[in-house]
């Protein structure tokens, strides 16, 4: 069975060599590149099953490859930072990353990341069911992608995890935290916030109105349940 295939974007060599080797030595195939053009060709030559992005880039930042490779394709991807301004971090998940990392961090918190962040992703395609109607809306899960009225949606991956995993269990409320750890994992470093930001996202994709929501509810003090 071939290993998974990580792209690595990292400008500074000495860091890129580093995670390069570290994902070789625990069985990855590695595709690296030093800049936002080498990393918008190498994801969409090479097909990584995981992205790990750099923001402070030559030529195009991590946010505009994060925002380009969104619209193409829905690989999880892992933003690298050296700022610890909660923003940037905020405005990455907001473009479509799935977690982030504040450099200086460990290889082995790097890699416990990366590994949970592929299997959460292969989870939705070992289900027996291969899609999930409510109402007008279609979530098709092999082919991950969601229809409402006959439109495609627009999701990112984790918009899209969050939609089958409140889907699944439609009329349960689940507390944010509850949210965080079975979407996102119990190693993510965001706070509930992430939570709310994602359900704000998805309300926005597929609600009439997404002020006075009808599938996408808020239990108000618990948390949030979907409908239909």
């Amino acid at each position: 069975m071939p290993s998974n295939k990580v792209l690595v974007v990292e400008d500074d060599a000495n860091l890129l060599e580093t995670i390069k080797y570290n994902l070789l030595k625990e069985g990855y195939s590695v595709v690296t590149a030093a800049d936002g053009e080498q990393a918008l060709a190498a994801a969409r030559g090479d097909k990584p099953d995981l992205l790990v992005l750099d923001i402070m880039l030559p030529k195009l930042n991590g946010f505009e490859v994060c925002r380009i490779l969104r619209k193409e394709m829905t690989l999880p991807i892992l933003m690298l930072t050296a700022k610890v301004d909660e923003t940037d971090k905020i405005v990455g998940l907001e473009i479509g990353a799935d977690d982030y990392m504040t450099k200086p961090f460990s290889m082995r918190e790097l890699l416990a990341r990366i590994r949970a962040m592929l299997r959460r992703s292969k989870l939705f395609l070992r289900s027996d069911e291969t899609s999930i109607k409510i109402g007008e809306l279609v979530i098709d899960i092999a082919r991950h992608r969601a229809v409402l009225s006959g439109k495609t949606l627009e999701l990112s991956p984790k918009e899209f995890d969050l939609l089958v995993f409140l889907a699944r269990n439609k009329g349960l409320v689940f507390s944010r935290e509850h949210l965080l750890e079975k979407v996102w994992g119990y190693d993510f470093a965001g706070g509930t916030r992430t939570v709310d930001v994602h359900i704000r996202w998805l309300r926005q994709k597929i609600e009439a109105n997404s002020t006075h929501p009808q599938r996408l509810v808020t239990v108000r003090g618990t948390g949030y349940k979907m409908e239909g």
